[in-house]
């Protein structure tokens, strides 16, 4: 699957729409890794506990998109976009969505 951000894939044709496409996850905090961010913003730094856990949910959430876009017998998607949101204390929604197309 050609993921990209742009409206094109550089060398290929869009041959085809095939609509929007799209793949989401919510992760919850772990109260063991919130206890040490807790700790690491007294001192300052990277949270790794939490840069770890956005990246897991950014990887499931284009996994989920690629599945969609993989439903509609597309082979790239383009415009993809990355976005998260705050759904409840302690938890965020990571949406992943783009165009699938046909490219040759």
């Amino acid at each position: 699957m050609i993921i990209v951000t742009t409206e094109t894939v550089p060398g290929k044709e869009i041959k085809e729409l095939k609509g929007f496409v799209r793949g989401n996850t919510v992760q919850s905090k772990h109260i063991g890794k919130d206890l040490l961010a807790g700790l690491k913003t007294i001192v300052g730094g990277e949270i790794k506990e939490y840069t770890e856990m956005m990246t897991e949910a950014r990887q499931k959430a284009i996994a989920r998109m690629v599945e969609d876009a993989k439903s509609k017998s597309a082979n790239a998607i383009i415009c993809v976009r990355l976005e998260t949101s705050s759904i409840m204390t302690n938890a965020s929604e990571i949406i992943a969505y783009g165009t699938a197309v046909v490219v040759e």
